[in-house]
């Protein structure tokens, strides 16, 4: 049988992958976009592990969390448009796709498998990564989180998009990097691939829960362990390992 055929046996099958830290490198650029944004409100002292633990943390809801942190007056509207602006002026030069997921996609692509971008970043902003990378020529759907009532580790986002795609929940698998989307996609009824950004958070409940985990990340990560499993039949019943070291 032909990888055609074998996904052709599951026709029901959509892939739903988160964005930043999943299939494109960009926490770096978030981290360096809040920090010049911060600065310009006095606060110099902003590091990576503070960016840290807003990863998988929709935009609105970080610049949120940093107004009242550190006590800034200004509305969050102007907080979030001013990150967004500095993110895009970094996005649009130093984006990279992870060489595996690219791989994935172009594989499922081919097959014919239905994908779709679910993120907390905003919809410009995913639309700009998308189309700086050339994945929008295999991902043309892609919903933000700003679009629904409630971020991730709520699942409204994997909810619209499954809704938009025509795809029941139970269909959908989710790749994701962080926690708080690995916990969405499990609210949502979405079988989850996960593969950590941040190595220290592999133990968190929602990791241990999906149904293949990665646990030493992008480093581990590969196309083919990753479609094996899918052609293998994700459920809730199915628990996997980590795979071998990346090719």
């Amino acid at each position: 049988m032909t990888p055609r055929q074998i996904m052709a046996s599951r026709p029901a099958l959509h892939v739903i992958f988160d964005l930043d830290g999943t299939l494109v490198d960009s926490e770096a650029n978030y981290y360096e976009a809040g920090r010049r944004m911060l600065a310009r409100y006095g606060v110099t002292d902003f590091s990576w592990e503070d960016h840290t633990r807003f990863i998988g943390i929709g935009t609105r809801e970080t610049v949120t969390t940093l107004r009242a942190e550190y006590g800034i007056d200004a509305p969050v509207d102007e907080l979030l448009a001013g990150k967004n602006e500095l993110y895009l002026e970094l996005a649009g030069t130093s984006t990279e796709v992870f060489g595996q997921m690219r791989v994935f996609v172009e594989r499922l692509h081919a097959d014919g498998v239905p994908m779709a971008v679910a993120s907390g970043s905003s919809r410009a902003a995913i639309g700009a990564v998308l189309a700086v990378t050339g994945l929008d020529a295999y991902i043309p759907l892609y919903v933000s989180a700003e679009e629904v009532a409630h971020g991730k580790p709520e699942p409204d986002v994997f909810l619209e998009t499954a809704r938009r795609m025509g795809a029941e929940p139970a269909d959908c698998v989710v790749l994701e990097d962080a926690a708080p989307g690995a916990a969405a996609a499990h609210a949502a009824g979405m079988d989850c691939i996960a593969v950590p950004y941040v190595p220290a958070t592999t133990s968190d409940p929602a990791f241990e829960a999906a149904g293949l985990l990665f646990p030493e990340g992008q480093s581990a990560f590969t196309a083919e362990a990753a479609y094996d499993w899918l052609r293998g039949g994700p459920g809730p019943a199915t628990a996997s390992g980590a795979s071998g070291p990346r090719t």
